[in-house]
């Protein structure tokens, strides 16, 4: 039996993945903001018949742009489970505007990066411990390279929705240089081919409401469609980094400075997170 944990595994593609592997007996990690949304998806996979569906689901709800709960959610996992096979970075809140956690830091770094950094290295000893480790980042390939500003990670100056965006899926490349310092690791930067039908989370302006409410229910995928390439990466997981949109393989994009990028952005971000 697997151990699997999925951030934002209460709705969308998240919770299609949920869903298979409950009912294909794995153990599953669910990570989310709604308890309810959680005990509505385990109560129906119980109701199709599948066994032990309870004894095999556990939640931890979470808001993983705050620093201390990720932490918190690293001290759960860690207290509970000596291996993690397979890690899916799902959760999402999109804004379009620039907002400031409790904490002091940019909401939307902190969710769509600084969370998975946390995720990636606090769980690396679980993760080799695995036979095949997989590392799922949903987070779309192809940022250009020099997309990152080391001196303005937060866009304190400057911020616009598609700078924050850039920023973000170039240092999520990046992350994978870190997570695949073990050659058995597999890490996977991954983006949907076009619409899936899901509801968004988020605060955003009104056409990408109409995207969402209007668009994706027409011409989208079903979340249970969609994950089925990501189900075939998971039980054949290829070495290394690679990127994939929908269930094509794509270049990612290598800078010349790429290993020293990474280890300037680790350095950042603990500095970033050392008081939080």
């Amino acid at each position: 039996m697997k151990t699997m944990v999925v951030t934002g595994g209460t709705d969308g593609m998240g919770a299609a993945l949920v869903r298979h592997y409950l009912r294909g007996g794995e153990q599953v990690v669910v990570v989310g903001r709604s308890r309810a949304k959680f005990d509505a998806l385990v109560a129906a996979i119980a109701a199709e018949g599948v066994p032990l569906v309870a004894e095999r689901s556990h939640f931890h709800e979470s808001d993983l742009s705050l620093i201390t709960d990720c932490r918190r959610l690293l001290e759960h996992i860690r207290g509970r489970f000596e291996r993690i096979d397979v890690l899916v970075l799902a959760a999402s809140f999109i804004r379009q505007k620039r907002h400031v956690t409790r904490e002091g830091h940019e909401a939307s770094w902190a969710l769509f990066f600084v969370s998975k950094y946390l995720l990636v290295t606090g769980l690396a000893d679980r993760m080799v411990a695995a036979e095949q480790p997989v590392i799922l980042n949903f987070s779309v390939p192809g940022a250009k390279v020099d997309a990152l500003d080391f001196h303005d990670l937060e866009l304190t100056e400057a911020f616009s929705f598609a700078r924050s965006n850039a920023q973000q899926r170039r240092a999520n490349e990046l992350l994978g240089i870190l997570a695949t310092q073990d050659p058995n690791i597999s890490y996977v930067t991954y983006g949907p081919k076009g619409l899936v039908k899901t509801s968004l989370a988020g605060d955003v302006g009104p056409v990408i409401k109409y995207a969402s409410v209007l668009l994706a229910p027409l011409i989208g995928q079903a979340p249970d469609e969609a994950v089925q390439p990501l189900i075939a990466l998971i039980a054949d997981p290829p070495l290394g980094r690679v990127a994939y949109r929908g269930p094509k393989k794509v270049p990612l994009n290598h800078g010349t400075d790429d290993e020293f990028d990474a280890r300037r952005l680790n350095s950042l971000v603990e500095n970033s997170i050392s008081g939080s």
